[in-house]
């Protein structure tokens, strides 16, 4: 096996400085503020609020984010699927107040939760997810408002953040009844693209670029975990064992954390991914061991220690045996055994040790009871069109969110 060797740099821990904090305060008219070096904006309910249902009936509701077009135009070939009359159907569509795309949830409790998705979308809840009421940004211009793409939504004991692209940090301390803006660095490495609520104050936040960032003070300062960008990691030592790793150029998409802190990534061209552990210095790369391009990975049971799952093109989903030695070029899957018809898996998800769903374009759904070996069809969105994103299972239950405003529930 060829040996990956690094040179360990020492470099001082980067402290990225946010200044000018912009507090979002809540509104009942919903009018323009004005306050001392801050832009006020507000969170108010739009049910009644004509505004809101004219900015987005000028809009196409279809339309969805450049990484999840891409994604469904390269999963939706296929063969359509013969659904056997014995498909299982575990999951129930819940009505969300927008029909754009849904990119992600969480809840700050087993009944208050958010949605987040493409063109300023968001919503409350307060029933534990079995209706939801759209929230939004009141005193922002509309043509402004729709050109975000809240992409991620994380909860902490009432503690909240916001991730959206154009880039938009959002904190809130009180279950999202107020909210301010969190400036970050013009030089931050790469594009946030993730943000996790760790605690009081506190979040970690990853780029494109791989550079992972702590933050003790409501993102007021930040510190570098990681102590250079994926790609100069990659030119600087020898990575010739893993092909397409050497003299890298680009970005990583797909990141993913798991429970103990644990990142995987996959690199933009998907033919090599990478791993990272809290304290290592750098990451470090890996073989796909298949000619096929990587669609998706995570972990076993949420966390690298359980093992890897990775999602090709054709729909093909692989599966670790075991767990895995993270300082290994190669890593040994198995395939498993699920007929998509050629659909792509954009996503897979354990519900419990031997539960795992797995999602994908044409809004199929796959369920395995083997930990993953064997799957069969899940008929629950079949007659949706449309494609589905995300599975993911919370202390609420079980969501899979998708296109075309769809969300829906796990029921068993």
């Amino acid at each position: 096996d060829t040996t990956i060797t690094m040179k360990l740099f020492s470099a001082a821990a980067l402290v990225l400085a946010a200044s000018n904090v912009s507090a979002f305060a809540p509104s009942s008219t919903g009018m323009r503020t004005a306050t001392t070096n801050s832009a006020a904006l507000s969170m108010s309910a739009t049910a009644n609020n004509n505004r809101e249902e004219d900015r987005r009936s000028f809009v196409t509701k279809s339309a969805t984010g450049v990484a999840a077009t891409a994604l469904a135009t390269s999963t939706t070939f296929g063969a359509p699927l013969v659904v056997n009359a014995a498909a299982s159907k575990q999951w129930r569509q819940i009505k969300v107040p927008f029909e754009d795309t849904v990119y992600d949830i969480d809840f700050d409790s087993p009944t208050h939760g958010y949605i987040v998705g493409a063109r300023g979308s968001f919503a409350e809840t307060n029933d534990g997810g079995l209706t939801w009421e759209p929230r939004s940004f009141s005193n922002l211009d509309a043509e402004e408002e729709i050109t975000y793409r809240f992409q991620t939504v994380s909860f902490d004991n009432g503690e909240g953040w916001v991730l959206g692209k154009p880039t938009l940090l959002l904190h809130t301390k009180d279950g999202g009844k107020s909210w301010e803006r969190i400036p970050l660095s013009p030089k931050l490495p790469g594009e946030p693209t993730g943000i996790l609520a760790t605690g009081p104050n506190s979040a970690e936040m990853i780029t494109s670029s791989g550079a992972v960032y702590t933050t003790e003070n409501a993102g007021r300062n930040w510190k570098a975990q990681v102590k250079e960008t994926i790609d100069a990691t990659l030119n600087r030592i020898s990575s010739s064992g893993v092909s397409g790793a050497s003299y890298f150029t680009g970005s990583i998409v797909n990141e993913q954390r798991d429970s103990k802190g644990a990142y995987l990534a996959v690199s933009s061209r998907g033919n090599f991914f990478l791993t990272w552990e809290p304290g290592q210095d750098f990451w470090i790369p890996h073989n796909r061991g298949t000619p096929r391009r990587i669609q998706n990975m995570g972990f076993v049971r949420g966390d690298i220690k359980n093992g890897l799952w990775m999602t090709l093109n054709g729909g093909k989903l692989l599966v670790t045996d075991s767990s895995v030695d993270l300082s290994s070029e190669e890593f040994p899957f198995s395939e498993a055994n699920i007929k998509t018809g050629g659909y792509g898996i954009t996503d897979v998800a354990w519900r419990t040790d031997n539960e795992v769903w797995a999602v994908g374009g044409s809004n199929t759904m796959f369920v395995s009871k083997d930990n993953g070996k064997n799957f069969s069809f899940d008929k629950s969105a079949n007659d949706i069109p449309g494609n589905l994103y995300n599975v993911k299972f919370l202390e609420s239950g079980g969501w899979a969110l998708g296109s075309n405003g769809l969300l829906l529930k796990y029921e068993g």
